[in-house]
């Protein structure tokens, strides 16, 4: 089951009530700037890993000055779109993601770590969205242009590897490594344990090609990387 550190408490608790109990996910990102697309982001994670445990989600953003631009922004980050604040049925728990520091809601939150700058650097908004996973989203990160630089440069070996990886016969996951991708993001959505976890994969010599590309591509149904972009371009 899926655990949240809860910003109440400091405390472990689980994302739904019960297996496969509905849950509404909250994003509390009332500014435009990089902490807020990183806010929506978290939750756009919670929503992802809540789905791949089979529980059913409802996630809503909360009011914000801009939100026609910060929609904008959030499309481009690969964060699926969020309904109005108050749509949809009801749930079995609401769980809030806002910014570290700011009012706490009733119920389970999650507090995320500024980013900075202020302003993203959407010229490549998956080298983006890499660089903010890379952190664990209680520590601040710093979007300078050297971890962009090394977003990019993981991103395009990973997808070349990936591609190439595809050419082979296929294999499936093997368990313990889709029990290690699981732990990781239901241990409070650690998204770089789970870019961890694809580098050992990366190293493994015991590991079939197939069985490669299947890792990632079940991975990338929680980081949502475009990590199968390239399939079938020229080696």
């Amino acid at each position: 089951m899926l655990r949240i550190i809860d910003a109440r408490t400091g405390e472990p608790a689980p994302a739904a009530p019960a297996r496969r109990a509905p849950t509404r996910v909250v994003a509390h990102a009332e500014e435009g700037d990089t902490t807020a697309l990183r806010v929506l982001l978290v939750a756009d994670l919670l929503v992802r890993g809540l789905e791949l445990d089979g529980t059913p989600v409802w996630a809503t953003a909360a009011d914000s000055p801009e939100p026609g631009r910060l929609r904008e922004r959030a499309a481009a980050l690969g964060i699926r779109p969020f309904d109005e604040a108050g749509a949809g049925p009801g749930s079995g728990r609401t769980v809030h993601v806002l910014r570290a520091g700011g009012f706490l809601p009733d119920g389970p939150a999650i507090a995320v770590a500024p980013a900075h700058p202020a302003e993203p650097d959407l010229a490549d908004p998956d080298a983006l969205r890499l660089a903010l996973l890379a952190r664990h989203h209680h520590a601040r990160v710093e979007l300078d242009p050297a971890a962009l630089d090394d977003a990019r440069d993981t991103l395009a070996r990973l997808r070349r590897s990936v591609a190439a990886w595809a050419r082979q016969p296929s294999r499936p996951v093997p368990d313990e490594v889709r029990d290690r991708l699981r732990a990781a993001w239901e241990d409070d959505l650690d998204a770089p344990g789970v870019l961890g976890v694809l580098r050992a994969v990366e190293r493994d010599p015991g590991l079939p090609d197939g069985a490669r590309f299947e890792i990632c591509a079940y991975a990338d149904r929680f980081l949502a990387l475009h990590l199968t972009r390239d399939l079938g371009a020229p080696a």
